[in-house]
């Protein structure tokens, strides 16, 4: 399901998505909007500077995480892959890849199923114990980029990205389907498949969705400098949207502005967020497919993740705060587990800056 990178300094990050997580497990009935406490989790040392931008879970025990290692200021590092299995992280090695930049967006539903895309258009397949480069239309054409990948119950895997036709969503690594109607020529910057199986497309300039027959365009958001993180349609007429945007000008080094949105279908309304300064990274919804949980990194509190908890019987976003840490935390990506009772992983950095000694964060 979303790209995320360093800030810089406390500058701009390049792009935004989020990563979708579907997988089978035992039906447990619960809250997920119920309080929790969050603790930081051991990962494996990587290349400084190291960065999670994705994660992706299919069960108790069973999770992918994917990002950036080795890279300093705006020069490239490596991609970086971890797994999750047999109670701890570890890392998948990627050197037969042989490409440059990030994996930014991740998912997965089962041991030998997963997907993930990286920097350019990088479509990658997890065979169970490492990643492999899949074909797909358009790979290694001038003009064609991947951003997002997500996959549905039934295992199809969905992508968005663009091709210089102007299609923006691609069905099982398979099929580019026909461009949006409109003609538009946003990228998308992530995919989202819902549970009544249709699929999202979103990012700043764009929202759609695509019913399996047609396109429904809603309008959309636009902002100022504005990067577009996560989607969550509970219904057609009630859908929010999470990121971050610079405004206009601005010093050096200006932190960016929080962007939450709400909306009916035709319009966008505002909500103002327990923070304001910062970030929106990414959102999830309860077993009931209800707001459940925000990532975010607070510009004025950087020493842990400042998530929004959605209050059910105050119908508001709340705060509620991560792990204390001795090094800043910017967390890029959020996803629940499956069968597993309000549980989470985080992912993300331990600096707001693209350089050494930042390394991995993941929290529960």
């Amino acid at each position: 399901m979303r790209r995320r990178r360093f800030l810089g300094g406390v500058g701009a990050l390049v792009g935004a998505g989020v990563g979708i997580a579907t997988g089978t497990g035992t039906a447990v009935a619960w809250d997920g909007a119920a309080p929790r406490e969050w603790e930081a989790v051991g990962a494996p040392e990587c290349t400084p500077a190291a960065q999670l931008i994705d994660v992706a879970a299919a069960g108790t025990d069973l999770a992918w995480a994917v990002g950036e290692e080795g890279r300093n200021g705006s020069t490239r590092g490596t991609p970086l892959a971890l797994v999750r299995s047999g109670g701890a992280w570890t890392r998948v090695g990627l050197a037969h890849l042989g490409f440059g930049g990030a994996l930014h967006s991740v998912a997965g539903t089962c041991a030998r199923s997963a997907w993930a895309v990286g920097t350019g258009a990088h479509l990658l397949a997890w065979d169970g114990r490492t990643w492999q480069e899949a074909e797909f239309p358009g790979r290694g054409q001038s003009g064609t980029t991947l951003t997002g990948v997500a996959v549905a119950p039934d295992g199809e895997v969905w992508c968005s990205g663009r091709t210089s036709d102007g299609s923006v969503l691609m069905r099982g690594a398979r099929t580019w389907l026909p461009p949006l109607p409109s003609g538009s020529t946003a990228t998308p910057s992530g995919v989202h498949v819902a549970p009544d199986g249709q699929v999202w497309v979103y990012g700043p300039g764009i929202v759609a969705r695509w019913n399996g027959t047609a396109w429904t365009e809603l309008p959309a958001y636009t902002g100022i400098r504005l990067t577009v993180t996560g989607l969550l349609p509970v219904a057609h007429d009630d859908i929010w949207l999470t990121g971050y945007d610079y405004g206009v000008g601005g010093p050096p080094g200006k932190p960016p502005g929080v962007t939450l949105l709400h909306g009916d279908g035709s319009t966008w309304q505002s909500v103002t967020a327990p923070f304001t300064v910062g970030m929106l990274t990414g959102i999830v919804a309860d077993e009931r497919g209800r707001p459940d949980r925000i990532s975010g990194w607070d510009f004025w509190d950087q020493n842990r993740a400042h998530h929004l908890r959605w209050d059910h019987d105050g119908a508001a976003w709340v705060s509620e705060r991560g792990a204390a840490s001795d090094t800043p935390v910017v967390i890029n990506s959020l996803v629940s587990v499956p069968g597993s009772a309000g549980a989470y992983w985080a992912v993300g950095t331990t600096s707001s800056s693209p350089y050494p000694p930042a390394q991995v964060r993941i929290e529960r």
